[in-house]
């Protein structure tokens, strides 16, 4: 993985706690130097401070997305809301404020890995179908059928992406929150993803348990 952050004190501690967990960690405390080692070593996941010197934490997580699907954990020093949600808009997977505890942070990157990294997946799938919904997760597209059969497509972020393509792969079967996201940022993806399957003419598809947590039910 690639941690990138400025201050030396706290990435000397990140790291150790990362490698100390079997995880090897890459370093960068600029965006030039993170920019150099994403050319030469894609890593698996990135550990991004939104405060950097120059180059800041927003535009290269717009670079990452630009370039590809790697997942991002977002860290700062300021609980500022629209950091937040500028964050997660421009497809951050999670957030982190300072100060934090290390081993949540390790917590929060195995986390992340699990959804996201699918070793010995094949090179091609038929898409998911799910009612009017269609999800090509071979061309990282999604769609809804119209009546001609026709798929139109949906504009998500990586992120609310991932988070439909959870939900379709088990219609019907309710999610919890920890499965899918942590608790502080699913909320906004869901609202998100939501409204925009509504403006696609799909209604409530996604339904939530009360209590227990999310599915996708076709027939609402």
């Amino acid at each position: 993985m690639l941690v990138v952050e400025d201050e030396t004190g706290l990435a000397d501690i990140l790291c150790a706690y990362l490698e100390r967990d079997g995880l090897r960690a890459l370093r960068a405390a600029d965006g030039a130097g993170a920019r150099k080692h994403l050319a030469a070593t894609p890593p698996d996941i990135v550990l991004l401070d939104i405060r950097l010197p120059g180059e800041d934490g927003i535009e290269l997580l717009r670079a990452i997305r630009q370039a590809g699907d790697t997942p991002v954990i977002m860290t700062t020093a300021l609980a500022d809301d629209m950091d937040k949600m500028h964050s997660l808009h421009l497809g951050a997977d999670d957030y982190v404020v300072k100060p934090y505890n290390p081993a949540e942070v390790v917590a929060r990157v195995r986390a992340v890995l699990r959804r996201t990294y699918r070793p010995g997946m094949p090179e091609a799938q038929a898409p998911l179908r799910v009612g009017r919904l269609e999800i090509d997760t071979t061309a990282w597209r999604a769609g809804i059928l119209d009546e001609r059969g026709e798929s139109q497509p949906l504009t998500l972020t990586l992120t609310e992406f991932r988070l439909l393509a959870c939900l379709a792969r088990n219609p019907r079967q309710c999610f919890s929150r920890d499965r899918l996201f942590e608790d502080r940022v699913i909320d906004s993806h869901l609202s998100k993803l939501r409204r925009k399957l509504q403006d696609a003419g799909c209604g409530e598809l996604i339904e939530t348990v009360r209590g227990v947590g999310y599915r996708l039910w076709p027939d609402a």
